[in-house]
């Protein structure tokens, strides 16, 4: 089930910031490069922005089925694809343990969402993706667990490299 898939892998990006201070957190390796704290926040933004259009389209009357997609490729970071303007992160300085009353929310949010969602709309209702076209609702809980693993490889690169430049 999604929800056990998500967990883990929120856990491992929790786990990659675990005892980093908050300034490097909130440090970019490049002014064209997130910070560590800007890609959790795009990471909360996201799955707040995706639970929200989930509630809306499940609310709606509107049945508009769509074929499963390959959300699987979500997790490849060969197509680079830009964060739409709504979930670009904050360039505000953020403490890790506020991010994470963040993080919190917005999968308190998801889980609201998908409990209270009837089976059938779930598969019959869909929402457009900018890669992936009209994905089925059902496909959206464990995207949002694929998308998360394929920034928790960004921000592994965006440690590394401020731990890089902290040693030269």
């Amino acid at each position: 089930m999604f929800k056990d898939e998500n967990a883990k892998i929120r856990n491992a990006v929790l786990k990659a910031v675990e005892g980093v201070n908050d300034e490097t957190l909130n440090r970019k390796p490049s002014t064209d490069e997130w910070s560590p704290m800007q890609i959790l926040d795009h990471l909360q933004l996201m799955e707040t922005m995706i639970a929200r259009s989930l509630a809306k389209q499940l609310a709606s009357g509107k049945y508009e089925k769509a074929v499963k997609k390959p959300i699987q490729l979500t997790v490849s970071r060969v197509v680079k694809v830009d964060a739409p303007h709504h979930v670009v992160p904050s360039a505000e300085f953020i403490p890790l343990e506020d991010m994470k009353k963040r993080l919190e929310a917005s999968r308190a949010l998801l889980h609201k969402v998908y409990d209270g969602a009837a089976a059938e709309a779930l598969e019959g209702k869909s929402m457009p993706h900018p890669v992936f076209g009209k994905v089925p609702l059902i496909q959206w809980f464990p995207f949002i667990g694929l998308h998360e693993k394929r920034h928790l490889k960004q921000l592994k690169k965006t440690l590394e490299k401020l731990e890089t430049a902290k040693v030269e």
